[in-house]
């Protein structure tokens, strides 16, 4: 079903309900966005990696853009499928590689692998940067700046060097209001039946 088509539900051939499917996208914006700003702090040093930003990376970005992402499917939006889908996997992987070191039942990463797998997460993101040329200027903002965050934190991750880190972490908290933005953006234009806010 796409998002113009609508559901109908009859009893008897008798019409009791027309609706319009909701566009999930916001909230697969605004739990990367949320979720991104929190983990972001931690790496400018305001607080710690904690119980409160493994708890939203699962509960919030992980569970919330999985589940826009099934919704997205659903939709026939590939690219929304693909992005959600990816980034909710993203943000459980994540939570998995602080948690599983804690519970000694793997080693923490080190400095190589670490970068490695944010290297390739900035690959992916340079691709759907790439696509989203194609799309909007909100997304486009919005991939360019998490291709550019994975990379800086990648290289700080191999290097070992804090500045870098703290600079990754600026440009999360900037990337993360932008989802936040775009997000409530597509609900407000939703809401007002015009384009109130540029996406």
């Amino acid at each position: 079903m796409t998002g113009e088509e609508t559901a109908t539900i009859t009893i008897d051939g008798k019409k009791l309900l027309e609706h319009t499917p909701s566009n999930p996208a916001p909230l697969g914006l605004v739990a990367t966005g949320l979720t991104l700003i929190l983990l972001s702090f931690t790496y400018t040093g305001f607080f710690q990696l904690d119980s409160m930003i493994l708890a939203m990376t699962m509960a919030f970005g992980g569970t919330g853009c999985i589940i826009v992402g099934i919704m997205e499917n659903n939709n026939g939006n590939t690219f929304a499928t693909l992005a959600f889908g990816a980034f909710g996997s993203f943000w459980f992987s994540f939570a998995i590689l602080s948690i599983l070191p804690k519970l000694n039942l793997a080693t923490a990463p080190d400095a190589a692998s670490l970068a490695a797998y944010l290297f390739m997460w900035g690959i992916w993101s340079a691709v759907m940067f790439i696509i989203t040329l194609k799309i909007s200027r909100g997304l486009q903002g919005i991939f360019f700046l998490i291709t550019l965050l994975f990379f800086v934190l990648g290289l700080g991750a191999l290097t070992g060097i804090g500045i870098i880190n703290i600079f990754g972490g600026y440009v999360g908290i900037i990337v993360g209001f932008l989802a936040m933005y775009v997000g409530l953006a597509e609900v407000v234009n939703e809401i007002y039946g015009n384009r109130v806010l540029p996406t």
